[in-house]
């Protein structure tokens, strides 16, 4: 009888962690919310409308909360840093490349614009490949085929109209469809 006492004092006087710390960059999906979602926690630069700290490899590191009752371990609550892809930008923006190309593609200032002197030199000389140039690079432009030399993107609103271009290789599995 006297155990069972000392073993129920002790259990309400000394309670222990029941949760143990986690290594919260092995969660997986689902586990955890990333980018936190809390609106105090700015993770958009208004300039680059790309992640803050986003480097030329393309990843940022960010906030995350973990899941309800996981504590990490570097952070001892629920938040934990991650990297996350994104789009490195050298601050070319979309819509005044697309508008040189209209109103002054002719004269290749679009192209000296993205840091292509070579090609802004040629369409100078030649009046924008004699106009057919100029329209050609108003389509490629506008795809968002030609984008800056240094292989950045452009500076697009964060939830603007950012074209992705969807390639397939050897590599790449084809679902077989119903026809097949």
């Amino acid at each position: 009888m006297d155990s069972k006492v000392i073993f129920l004092i002790i259990v309400i006087f000394c309670p222990i962690a029941l949760e143990s710390a986690t290594d919260c960059s092995k969660l997986r999906i689902g586990q955890f919310l990333c980018p936190d979602p809390d609106s105090s926690y700015d993770y958009i630069d208004k300039n680059t409308q790309s992640v803050i700290g986003c480097s030329k490899e393309g990843t940022a590191k960010v906030r995350c909360i973990a899941s309800e009752g996981i504590i990490c371990e570097d952070s001892s609550n629920n938040t934990f840093y991650s990297s996350i892809p994104c789009e490195y930008t050298n601050g070319k923006h979309f819509d005044v490349a697309l508008i040189l190309s209209i109103f002054l593609g002719m004269f290749g200032i679009d192209r000296f614009y993205l840091g292509y002197p070579a090609i802004g030199c040629f369409k100078l000389f030649t009046l924008g490949f004699m106009f057919l140039g100029q329209l050609i690079d108003v389509i490629l432009i506008a795809s968002q085929i030609v984008g800056p030399a240094d292989g950045s993107s452009y500076v697009i609103p964060y939830y603007g109209p950012k074209l992705t271009i969807v390639q397939s290789n050897n590599w790449t599995y084809r679902v077989p469809t119903w026809f097949d």
